[in-house]
């Protein structure tokens, strides 16, 4: 048990630091934030494969590495929602293994929360006159989270079915 432990701490370290470097590779760079990446994959396999408190655990230190290492804040609660919490979220993805699109829906839907949140309380001034600052900031997040949703959901069908073989391979 304790060597199965070691294993999913280490590979939970090898996730955050590539959801980190991925963070960095982006498709579309949104004007105030925000951006198409493919940073949750890693973290949402992970989640899969471990469980919800894993998920969650990989996730909110994924994102408190990426706010410490240049995250944008405005306020302590906008960094907890926009970082932690909303990489955090993405755990939430273990709630819903089978079909695996449900889960990765689920959490990547759960992070869009976070980021609509932080958006409607604390950047409402970007929203045009006249307009909700929670239809703005729904349509502003759900502009770069549904492409990454998308592209999370390809590559995530892509790279389940290999990480059984993995499993297989160092039992045998």
């Amino acid at each position: 048990m304790n060597g199965t432990r070691t294993r999913v701490m280490v590979e939970g370290a090898l996730v955050v630091a590539l959801s980190v470097a991925l963070s960095y590779v982006k498709i579309w760079r949104m004007p105030q934030g925000g951006s198409i990446t493919i940073e949750n994959v890693p973290l949402l396999l992970f989640a899969l494969r471990y469980g919800f408190r894993w998920g969650i655990g990989a996730g909110a230190v994924s994102g408190l590495l990426q706010l410490a290492l240049g995250g944008y804040i405005v306020h302590p609660a906008q960094a907890l929602l926009d970082y932690p919490l909303a990489f955090g979220a993405l755990g939430t993805a273990a709630l819903l293994r089978t079909p695996l699109w449900a889960g990765i829906c689920l959490g990547t839907a759960v992070r869009l929360f976070c980021h609509v949140f932080s958006g409607a309380l604390f950047f409402a001034s970007y929203a045009p006159e006249g307009t909700s600052i929670w239809l703005y900031s729904i349509t502003y997040n759900g502009s770069f989270m549904l492409p990454s949703l998308v592209l999370s959901i390809l590559l995530v069908y892509l790279l389940w079915p290999r990480l059984g073989n993995l499993d297989q391979g160092e039992r045998g």
